[in-house]
């Protein structure tokens, strides 16, 4: 059920701005892998001091990254462009193929593993299908960094990649009896239904996980966003464009019944044109958006706006991951 909060941000009675209503969804921002990702970084960084190298942006997040970089991290694409060397090399919180790995273990690199939780899951998965005789399918988008990850727990051309309903139309199967499926955790949830729909449809052994592999903090964003967008005149989801998750929650947005949804990274890309005489802006953020950017968004509304705030509840998450062995003691 979604609880409504309000907080009154209006400017005084005298001043002539606008009212505005702001419907800022909850939960929004930070989830529990993105959390641990980047406090895996601040913590190796702490303890071994600079430089830490990572692969690949650690969350997708440009402002997180410039961040971590002010206070030390050396961020590269693959291991080759790290010399040999004695500091952290963390993997980032998407995920890797199995051979980066492996591959830092035969240079000698004191690796830590970032990768969600529930990313793993999916990897574990994958591998299991696999080793009982099942063809993998993975639901998922091409090029985006936890799909190469999870495709790369395989020999090359052994995980199929499914991105549309049109692909689960027109895929065939090795053997029909023998074939199981796994998804990308940031997909949209009604999207990646259709998709199953048709695969189940037409090849009706196919199977799945036990549970859902779209995590819980994609699915609760999506659930927020649609118990604000019926209300609202525009949608601003805060995060990247190379965020699969945020950039779902603009198509759930617009899906929910608001066509003005849009993706802004900072205060900075509001488009005023297109927030102008308006009286309801909804308000989200993906999950790996820090919680001042939304801040710094209602900040710049107020600057335009004598605005109102209202908290659209509609899921609490408590959820905490284990950091790796060797930061325990730092954390602690």
């Amino acid at each position: 059920m979604t609880s409504i909060q309000n907080r009154d941000h209006s400017a005084d009675p005298a001043d002539a701005k606008p009212k505005l209503t702001v419907l800022l969804a909850a939960p929004r921002g930070f989830c529990a892998g993105v959390d641990r990702a980047i406090q895996i970084v601040e913590l190796a960084l702490q303890r071994f001091g600079a430089p830490v190298y990572v692969r690949h942006e650690i969350v997708h997040n440009r402002t997180v990254v410039e961040a971590l970089k002010a206070k030390g991290a050396v961020f590269v694409e693959e291991l080759d462009e790290i010399p040999d060397t004695d500091a952290p090399v963390v993997f980032s919180a998407h995920g890797v193929p199995k051979a980066v790995p492996e591959n830092a273990a035969r240079r000698k690199l004191f690796h830590l593993d970032a990768t969600c939780p529930l990313v793993s899951k999916v990897h574990v998965q994958v591998e299991q299908q696999h080793e009982r005789g099942l063809e993998v399918l993975l639901i998922g988008h091409a090029g985006h960094p936890e799909v190469i990850g999870t495709m790369g727990q395989l020999a090359e051309g052994a995980v199929k990649l499914i991105e549309t309903v049109e692909d689960a139309e027109r895929f065939t199967p090795r053997d029909p009896e023998k074939l199981a499926y796994v998804t990308q955790t940031t997909l949209s949830v009604d999207d990646t239904r259709e998709i199953l729909d048709v695969l189940k449809r037409r090849l009706p052994n196919i199977v799945g996980p036990r549970k859902n592999d779209i995590c819980y903090a994609t699915s609760n964003r999506q659930e927020a966003v649609k118990a604000i967008a019926p209300r609202a005149d525009a949608v601003l989801v805060i995060g990247a464009p190379n965020s699969s998750n945020s950039m779902r929650l603009v198509e759930v947005a617009k899906k929910a019944g608001c066509a003005n949804a849009m993706l802004v990274q900072t205060v900075r890309d509001l488009p005023w044109d297109r927030l102008k005489n308006l009286s309801t802006i909804g308000v989200t953020a993906g999950a790996s958006a820090p919680e001042y950017l939304v801040q710094d968004v209602i900040a710049g509304l107020g600057e335009v706006y004598a605005t109102r705030v209202e908290i659209a509840e509609t899921a609490t998450e408590n959820v905490v991951f284990k950091l790796p062995k060797a930061l325990q003691d730092s954390a602690a």
